[in-house]
């Protein structure tokens, strides 16, 4: 079953090269989990790009966690 957030992403061949964004904008589902990643926060993300809500930022979360299902990222190996 798809997560219905998963509607607010767009991936078009002409817009941003084909790479998911939010729908309606040209902000990366990338940019927005980098963003997460570097401890930023839900309110300093929609500080910094007013269009997006905070259902947008749980969009790209819910995309992030859909695409890890289907592909794996290379981590290195946890040693003793």
């Amino acid at each position: 079953m798809t997560h219905p957030l998963l509607n607010r992403i767009s991936v078009d061949p002409n817009v941003c090269f084909g790479k998911p964004c939010i729908r309606g904008t040209r902000i990366w589902v990338s940019l927005i989990l980098d963003f997460l990643a570097s401890g930023m926060t839900t309110k300093e993300i929609i500080e910094e790009y007013p269009d997006l809500t905070e259902e947008d930022i749980r969009a790209a979360i819910a995309y992030g966690a859909e695409m890890s299902r289907e592909r794996y990222v290379e981590v290195p190996a946890e040693t003793s």
